[in-house]
């Protein structure tokens, strides 16, 4: 049931069953902010109640079904926050998923499927706000973007064009609501220990024309694991941005997102390509 305590600013937050969701959710209702958590299915609730009661922060949470592909859900769930509460402060577009697969291998249904999840679903939950925001004169968005987002990787292709779709489209917006009083930012996480692959590159046989940097790139991941960094450290730049005036754009989050921007910034593609490929094509066991 959602609260009527008007003097709390009010945050709406998608994909919280788990990682960053979950965590900012609780960082936020810590902070005092009134928080609707929503997700897809409510049956995976449990995990952010129990830790809700665990930090004492229940009465600050509400959780609503909220499947960002569906317009009606939004439109509702937006409605029901506004007539409750009479604001929302704070939007953070977290929901979205990840697909590994060669762009050749992938199947058409998979790339609408992603993109509906990761690029009009941050656009329709924008959209949302976006006139409550502007009749307040105030507001922040934050969309959670990737580390290849700003770098394509093999396998990676359908989830990088989503969230290089997402960079661009956060550009845009910041130029224009800026001067409306409202903010824009976009964190850029690399490995980070969240839920979000579940899809696994598979190749069925050595004759693949793309076996060679499939698996190059599958042994370069399994020997990244275990350094994922722990998402408990977003939810630090989530804090930073809501309790800023003026939050910048950019949050580039890990060590690897970090190297990877910076090397993409100063090499020319060439040298860069060149690279990769070298790493992937001879990556060991």
């Amino acid at each position: 049931m959602l609260t009527t305590d008007t003097s709390s600013p009010v945050a709406l937050i998608t994909g919280t069953s788990s990682g960053f969701g979950l965590e900012s959710t609780i960082a936020l209702a810590k902070e005092g902010y009134i928080v609707i958590a929503t997700m897809r299915n409510l049956e995976k609730q449990a995990r952010l109640l129990q830790r809700a009661e665990q930090e004492g922060v229940s009465n600050q949470i509400t959780v609503m079904k909220l499947d960002v592909r569906i317009e009606q859900e939004i439109e509702e769930t937006v409605n029901a926050i506004i007539e409750k509460e009479g604001r929302i402060d704070l939007l953070l577009n977290n929901a979205g998923y990840a697909l590994r697969g060669t762009m050749e291998e992938t199947p058409l249904h998979e790339w609408r499927s992603i993109l509906e999840t990761n690029l009009y679903g941050v656009i329709a939950m924008t959209q949302a706000v976006l006139p409550v925001m502007r009749k307040q004169q105030s507001g922040k968005i934050i969309n959670v973007s990737s580390a290849l987002g700003f770098m394509g990787l093999p396998t990676f292709a359908a989830y990088s064009a989503s969230k290089f779709a997402v960079e661009g489209f956060s550009e845009s917006l910041r130029l224009e609501a800026l001067p409306l009083g409202i903010y824009i930012s976009l964190i850029e996480p690399g490995s980070f220990q969240t839920d979000i692959v579940k899809n696994h590159v598979t190749v069925k046989s050595e004759d693949s024309p793309y076996y060679q940097v499939v698996n190059g790139i599958n042994r370069m991941e399994s020997k990244g694991e275990g350094k994922a960094g722990n998402p408990k450290k977003i939810t630090g730049i989530v804090l930073r941005i809501a309790r800023a005036r003026a939050p910048k754009f950019r949050w580039v989050m890990g060590k690897d997102a970090k190297g990877l921007y910076c090397v993409k910034q100063i090499l020319a593609w060439r040298w860069l390509e060149k690279i990769v490929l070298r790493v992937l094509t001879s990556a060991k066991p």
